[in-house]
């Protein structure tokens, strides 16, 4: 058996490297037009209107409820709390496609990288998927961003299912990202990472190659370790980059989006190390998680914790976040809002909760207005500022 990540330097052997990598402006503009209703441009005739008419009023009506309940309210109290001096470099991992998130913490981030289990996904479907198929998806993908939208977070189940719809689900979680905050997509390139962090941006033959390697019934299938159940997409349209500006300024600095594919666990990062090695490219880095699954609490998780604690600047999170006893000795300082009486899920087998629940009580009561992340036990409200200690 070979890893994807074997399979993937194998496809770099074999396939010849193109002058040009290829970029889907074309295609990733019309995604956010048909799909994420960035735009209210006329779409072809060929296509269902009606059906994407109804689409837009509803993706439409759902932006406005969902900055009225939460982006506007939770980003004016994260605005308080951030320093005006972070990196405009934002790391969040464990963040899906959730751009949405990222830039109501960090609306003025000139570079965010996510990265998840889950692939982007090919831009080119929205050229070749069928009018029936495009229905069924807008609608699927659609009801997917309003879970998002209305609870705050999203679950790896429905980020799961939605990277397998024949529309790219997790390009479309990031393309409504950026309507609802008001920018647009101006170019969208596929990338690998090599050895060094750096990137290389894929052509069509690359991507063609190794779509048709992948999709091969009598290919070598990877053993997944299903360790925490979940595993990442075997997927040639997996790491994803695109760059955007506020809408319809055409004289903006274009800001950057990447997306990667990777499982964060020590197993997966020691047999492949490119994604550490692009991450530590970026010096100091503002960062975020919510939602991750308490991941960062778990002894096989060590690596990414690790580069976490030595290249944040500051960091915002749920209490699935980095525990007091790694926090604390390299130099943070954890500051909490709201309340936290446990998590309301997780195998805990070192009682590292305990830690956060004493974390919550041992600090001054902080209000908190709305949901970052997961709610507690209790279903309460909570949220936590990581930050370099600071002098007395």
């Amino acid at each position: 058996m070979r890893s994807y990540a074997a399979f993937l330097v194998m496809c770099a052997l074999s396939i010849p490297a193109s002058a040009e990598p290829r970029d889907y402006a074309t295609e990733v503009k019309a995604l956010y037009r048909i799909g994420a209703c960035g735009t209210d441009e006329p779409v072809a005739d060929t296509l269902p209107k009606k059906a994407i008419a109804a689409h837009c009023r509803g993706m439409a009506s759902l932006y406005a409820s969902y900055k009225k309940a939460w982006a506007d309210k939770a980003g004016a109290f994260i605005k308080d709390l951030r320093p005006a001096d972070l990196p405009k470099t934002v790391v969040y991992p464990f963040g899906g496609g959730d751009l949405t998130s990222a830039l109501v913490v960090f609306p003025d981030a000139t570079e965010i990288t996510t990265i998840s289990l889950e692939a982007a996904g090919d831009v080119r479907t929205i050229d070749s998927i069928s009018n029936q198929q495009l229905v069924v998806d807008l609608d699927t993908v659609g009801g997917d961003i309003r879970r998002l939208y209305r609870s705050a977070h999203s679950t790896t189940k429905s980020l799961q299912a939605a990277s397998h719809s024949e529309l790219p689900g997790s390009l479309m979680f990031a393309l409504a990202g950026l309507a609802v905050h008001g920018f647009e997509p101006v170019s969208l390139r596929y990338f690998d990472i090599e050895p060094d962090g750096k990137l290389t941006y894929l052509d069509d033959a690359t991507l063609d190659a190794r779509a048709k390697e992948l999709a091969d019934p009598k290919r070598d299938r990877v053993k997944k370790d299903r360790k925490h159940f979940w595993f990442e997409q075997d997927s040639a349209f997996a790491n994803v980059e695109i760059q955007y500006r506020p809408r319809g300024d055409a004289a903006a600095p274009l800001r950057t989006y990447r997306h990667i594919v990777m499982n964060l666990d020590d197993t997966h990062l020691t047999a492949d190390r490119r994604v550490l090695a692009h991450l530590e490219r970026k010096g100091k880095v503002s960062v975020m998680t919510k939602a991750a699954s308490f991941l960062l609490w778990y002894d096989d998780f060590t690596q990414i914790r690790t580069y976490l604690l030595k290249h944040m600047a500051w960091m915002i999170s749920d209490a699935s976040g980095i525990p007091p006893s790694y926090a604390e000795p390299a130099g943070f300082e954890q500051i909490t809002y709201g309340e936290f009486t446990g998590p309301y899920f997780i195998i805990d087998s070192k009682n590292t909760r305990a830690e956060f629940v004493r974390l919550w009580k041992t600090n001054p009561r902080r209000d908190l207005p709305f949901r970052f992340g997961y709610p507690d036990a209790e279903k309460k409200n909570h949220l936590m500022i990581t930050r370099p200690k600071r002098a007395p």
